[in-house]
């Protein structure tokens, strides 16, 4: 019995600005297209089901589990990565904030946490300490560097940006 070649489905995204068009096959998730396609490694593969958050980018301005998202789904969206973040060589605020509270221990949680971060202070700009973290309960810190998460997320928010 001879297996027929994986069909492919054309897909154009969005990515940190940039449009793309990709081939791929209807089992490939975001997380393989930006990782293996893109080289974006800053979207980390953790417990690959949706679990742990360490994968987590903004797809059209939300947070998502991009191991549970399907790359054609996120075709004519926009996604948005750690490595797109940074204006040029200007870190963001929660990428100072975090580096500047020490929220970053290991580093591997931190892109998603500082994703899921953006995505709430873009939706509500002074959160409560208990809304922040209600929003960053689906991102896990294996270091647990949780409350100096929380301080920089904060320190953030009081700041208005």
């Amino acid at each position: 019995m001879t297996m027929k070649p994986a069909m492919k489905h054309q897909i154009q995204v969005m990515v940190n600005g940039d449009l793309y068009e990709f081939a791929v096959e209807a089992k490939k998730t975001l997380l393989e297209l930006l990782r293996e396609y893109l080289d974006l490694t800053g979207t980390k593969k953790g417990c690959d089901n949706g679990e742990c958050g360490a994968c987590t980018v903004l797809l059209d301005g939300q947070p998502v589990n991009s191991c549970l998202v399907l790359a054609v789904e996120a075709d004519g969206k926009r996604v948005l990565t750690i490595e797109g973040l940074a204006d040029g060589s200007i870190l963001h605020p929660l990428q100072e904030a975090f580096i500047q509270y020490g929220a970053v221990q290991c580093g591997y949680c931190s892109p998603g946490m500082i994703l899921t971060a953006k995505a709430l202070l873009d939706e509500n700009s002074r959160p409560t300490e208990l809304e922040v973290k209600k929003a960053i309960a689906g991102n896990l810190c294996r270091c647990g560097a949780y409350k100096k998460i929380v301080k920089a997320i904060m320190s953030v928010a009081q700041k208005g940006h």
